[in-house]
């Protein structure tokens, strides 16, 4: 494969070969078609008028003052449908259109990836089917409802795991019998090329955004930037506008239960390089390379791999992944609540709780936190969070 599929050794192309014409399809779309001036003003225009872009930059002045550690928030939580999802979905979903597809289908786990599918596809006039773990089903169950009044068709996937991973691997299934009319909007900066730099290319317009918002506000840039990490969209879509500055970057992970459990989703603390859903990559697996189950209280981290551009960050040493547990999460949900009023998802709140545990080391430091999502839909998760999880208390290592 040419070295431009590929993040050092990580990423190429690992699938059927009736799915070779699609990619090859698409990578063709990405090369001439997304970044063409008529595409490129569509797709802005959509994103001012009907997502709301661009999102705003706050500093979160009591948490700040409660930490010592001067915070602010890219709130991705503000765009339309709750999260920085609609940014790749919008953008997959013109790109199908103009290449002639007339379905689409994706896979999600929190469900906003779902819900921002089902969104632009009602925008667009295309037919649209979501694949959902059916644990996830039952955990998100308002994202739903969301994507049937959006007028999608959403399938439990009771197999395997019943969470992403098996909602991934039935939508693969799907493209492979459907290729011809169908498009697969995959929800993150993972599977085999070119998905990794498609994605990357849709949502690199949140760290674009927050540098020239940070600059313009601060003369400057932020000491540190943190986001959370399952599949690596928002990490990558933030991380992408700092990577050859002087700004060092924290990506978090789930640490569910804790390391020693092994009911986490921590890919760089005990994952192993791999070949997982159509690309090579850190792969949560045992002796055998038979894929481990994962888990977290957040639906969006609960994934075994992860994608290979952060492999590659990680190996290079240019960003610093770390894990946070349950527990830290969801406290880290209510201080946000409480002081700032704004409810961030369980995906981001694992962002939140790396500065609100390490707030000593950050003394002083500007850290600029990617707000992904908003955390209506996890409510009712925080609401019965149980005390067997509380049992496993955690903080964060460094991978």
């Amino acid at each position: 494969m040419p070295q431009s599929r590929y993040y050092g050794e990580y990423g190429g192309v690992y699938v059927a070969e009736t799915l070779v014409p699609a990619l090859i399809e698409l990578e063709q779309g990405l090369l001439h078609i997304v970044p063409d001036e008529e595409f490129q003003n569509e797709y802005r225009r959509l994103l001012r008028d009907y997502v709301g872009r661009p999102t705003p930059l706050f500093h979160a002045r009591r948490l700040s003052k409660e930490l010592g550690v001067e915070v602010y928030l890219k709130r991705e939580d503000l765009n339309h449908t709750g999260a920085h999802k609609i940014l790749n979905a919008l953008g997959q979903t013109l790109l199908a259109k103009k290449l002639g597809k007339t379905r689409i289908i994706a896979e999600t786990g929190a469900g906003q990836h779902g819900v921002a599918t089902a969104t632009c596809c009602a925008l667009l006039g295309l037919e649209c089917t979501i694949y959902m773990g059916a644990d996830d089903v039952e955990r998100q169950r308002v994202n739903v409802e969301r994507m049937k009044m959006l007028g999608a068709t959403v399938v439990p996937v009771k197999s395997g795991t019943r969470t992403l991973k098996d909602a991934i691997n039935e939508a693969l299934r799907d493209w492979t019998t459907n290729v011809r009319t169908t498009h697969y909007v995959l929800g993150t900066v993972f599977g085999p090329y070119p998905f990794p730099q498609l994605v990357r290319t849709f949502v690199s317009t949140i760290g674009f955004e927050a540098k020239a918002q940070f600059t313009e506000a601060f003369g400057g840039l932020p000491d540190v930037v943190v986001a959370c990490v399952g599949g690596g969209s928002n990490a990558i879509g933030i991380f992408s506008a700092f990577l050859e500055d002087d700004v060092e970057l924290v990506g978090v992970e789930a640490g569910g239960l804790g390391i020693e459990t092994g009911k986490h989703a921590a890919r760089f603390q005990t994952g192993k390089v791999g070949v997982f859903q159509g690309t090579k990559s850190y792969v949560l697996q045992d002796e055998f390379g038979n894929t481990l189950d994962t888990y977290s209280v957040a639906p969006g981290l609960d994934y075994p791999s992860v994608g290979p551009e952060h492999a590659f960050l990680h190996d290079t040493g240019r960003v610093r992944y770390t894990y946070v547990t349950d527990t830290s999460a969801v406290s880290a949900f209510r201080m946000l609540a409480k002081l700032e009023g704004i409810l961030p998802a369980l995906e981001s709140s694992h962002a939140l709780a790396y500065v609100i545990e390490n707030a000593a080391e950050l003394k002083g430091k500007s850290v600029l936190i990617n707000l992904s999502g908003r955390g209506d839909k996890d409510l009712s998760i925080v609401i019965s969070y149980d005390g067997e999880s509380k049992k496993h208390h955690g903080g964060m290592r460094n991978a």
